[in-house]
């Protein structure tokens, strides 16, 4: 007899790729995937933090890592490799390694730094898209989700390079979604606001060393909501885009922010 609980998992039978797994928002969707009946390999840079990560999800059966750089090519093709190999195919890719980079006007930025947050936010989430196209329509369609942010569509000052990676992080959703229609690929990208995580503190920190409590609480006072988002309600419209609950959806940027961006 099936178990009805077994049945009501959202992603059962899926299999999921996550870039950028030992961060807030990559260990809450890990997480959720988890729970919802998901094969899930876990993609980072520091193999330490990979399985410390493992461990916190106290998670055996359905669950893989894999040390890679995002931007490195050989590497993602291997993860993407390791992860057939492990549970036998590829249908949902949270491209969600990201870097803020370093906090600084246009004319004092260094060009080994712009390029870094180029490397991680845009090249290296068009390597994971690239590479799990193939395996994914071999699956007869899946959905790619990338972790945008709300400087796709804004700017702040200081943040050119991070800024400029996110708008062309959107095109790149944009453009695999019209490629990859046809292939039953739904693509789409999460923008986030003010999120409660690491990121958010860094950020917070090179803004004012000193007091970065005060950048915090004025960043909130913007929010019409008056508060940070969670990497736990980030982790739900991840999941809503990778079930087959989003199945219309493609090509969107869809904006959680608390209503900044509206105010």
């Amino acid at each position: 007899m099936n178990d009805s609980s077994e049945l009501r998992k959202r992603l059962s039978g899926k299999v999921a790729i996550i870039t950028g797994a030992t961060g807030g928002i990559g260990e809450a969707t890990a997480k959720l995937f988890l729970q919802e009946g998901a094969g899930v390999m876990l993609v980072g840079r520091s193999a330490d933090k990979l399985k410390e990560t493992r461990d916190r999800l106290g998670v055996k059966k359905g669950l893989a890592h894999f040390v890679a750089d995002a931007a490195d090519e050989a590497a993602t093709a291997a993860s993407v490799a390791a992860t057939i190999s492990a549970f036998g195919g590829v249908d949902i890719l949270f491209a969600n390694a990201g870097t803020e980079g370093v906090v600084n006007p246009v004319e004092s930025i260094n060009r080994p730094d712009f390029e870094q947050v180029l490397q991680t936010n845009v090249i290296g989430v068009w390597l994971g898209m690239k590479y799990c196209v193939e395996p994914m329509k071999q699956r007869g369609g899946g959905s790619m989700i990338v972790t945008s942010s709300i400087a796709g569509a804004v700017g702040f000052a200081g943040g050119a390079p991070y800024i400029a990676s996110k708008h062309a992080v959107n095109g790149l959703v944009k453009s695999a979604a019209l490629e990859l229609a046809a292939a039953n690929i739904r693509v789409n990208a999460i923008a986030p606001g003010f999120i409660d995580n690491q990121m958010i503190y860094r950020i917070e920190r090179q803004f004012s060393p000193d007091n970065p409590a005060a950048v915090r609480e004025d960043l909130a006072a913007l929010v019409p909501l008056k508060r940070y988002g969670t990497s736990e309600e980030v982790a739900q419209l991840a999941l809503f885009l990778a079930s087959d609950a989003s199945s219309y959806c493609t090509g969107g940027i869809h904006v959680m922010d608390g209503g900044y961006t509206t105010a």
